[in-house]
């Protein structure tokens, strides 16, 4: 049986959200600063070129909610400027998650691995915007523990970003063959975090945390 205290959650925690502000900061800086495709395997860059208006869409976009997750769950935050929270939340979700997910969706077509990779990356889009939107939903409902279960869910999904880059780092490294290796990526940067999410959400710190939530 694993367990966790506070501090190991607070630690990690930490660790996700330096990593999530770093790639935004990355993502950023390389799709502004350089060609399409600059910075990606040769065997990607065609796409890159010929797609630049998806692509510069759901990266910065997806840059966006990398950026404005953490902040979301700063408990801090959320008491002291409430209104401020709610506003971040509205950019989050009407920015970086719905303009992301949709660009994201019809990029996916043109995945590099061929089907199993589009698909993954299409199962993402929909998962990332479906979760968004209950959020969405709950909170308009003022259902505050539903919307929390659901933005957490979110926020694993979001964190597809870095989960990506790190699989990808881990493969380069290896000196794996590039295209199996991305088609298995395409899978694994997204479906463990949601796993994890649902793990965790399921354990009682999960549920004291989503139960003790309010306005």
């Amino acid at each position: 049986m694993v367990t966790t205290t506070p501090l190991m959650q607070r630690l990690g925690l930490g660790a996700l959200n330096i990593l999530a502000l770093l790639v935004a900061a990355y993502a950023v800086l390389a799709y502004a600063l350089l060609p399409p495709g600059a910075e990606v395997a040769p065997e990607m860059q065609a796409v890159y070129r010929a797609q630049p208006v998806l692509i510069y869409g759901h990266v910065f976009a997806a840059a966006l909610a990398l950026a404005l997750g953490p902040f979301q769950f700063s408990t801090r935050l959320r008491r002291a400027r409430p209104q401020l929270h709610r506003w971040i939340g509205r950019t989050y979700l009407g920015v970086g998650v719905l303009l992301g997910g949709v660009f994201g969706l019809l990029l996916s077509r043109y995945a590099f691995g061929g089907p199993v990779s589009q698909i993954g990356f299409a199962l993402l889009a929909i998962a990332w915007l479906y979760s968004g939107l209950r959020g969405w939903l709950a909170i308009r409902g003022g259902d505050v523990a539903t919307h929390r279960q659901w933005m957490l869910r979110n926020q694993a999904l979001t964190l597809a970003a870095v989960s990506l880059r790190l699989y990808v780092g881990v493969a380069v490294a290896a000196q794996w063959p590039f295209e199996p290796a991305y088609v298995a990526i395409a899978w694994l940067c997204w479906v463990p975090n949601l796993l994890l999410a649902e793990w965790w959400l399921r354990r009682p710190a999960g549920r004291a945390w989503v139960s003790t939530m309010r306005r």
